[in-house]
């Protein structure tokens, strides 16, 4: 996941790729309380290393993103062993009966574009 940006090489070479319309990055955030969803547009890494990645490939910021919150760290484990490792599986349950609603925001997106999705989903 640290790499994502390299499975992005080959739309560079097509000219009429638009990352900031042809592109939805979904990723994990442990910044976001577990089982929420947030939309954006554009924006910055937060610090995670796979949207770094993308960034750097792309050359910009500018492609929408929806982010799936896990949570963060218990006090006293490394954020990279903590999302490195299996869910606790009261999480688990969270994130997985969270899936209908992530398809249905890409569907939503494909659909009616990032306004639609963020407005549904950003609470």
């Amino acid at each position: 996941m640290n790499l994502s940006g390299r499975a992005l090489g080959p739309l560079l070479r097509d000219e009429a790729f638009d990352p900031a319309h042809g592109l939805l990055v979904v990723v994990d955030d442990t910044a976001i309380d577990v089982g929420r969803l947030r939309y954006r547009d554009s924006g910055s890494s937060g610090g995670h290393n796979g949207l770094k990645s993308i960034e750097s490939t792309l050359r910009t910021r500018e492609y929408p993103r929806l982010r799936i919150g896990v949570g963060g760290a218990p006090g006293g484990i490394d954020l990279a062993d903590w999302v490195l490792s299996p869910f606790p599986r009261a999480d688990a349950a969270i994130v997985t009966a969270l899936l209908p609603d992530v398809v249905a925001a890409m569907e939503l997106w494909i659909d009616e574009g990032g306004t639609a999705v963020g407005n549904r989903y950003n609470k």
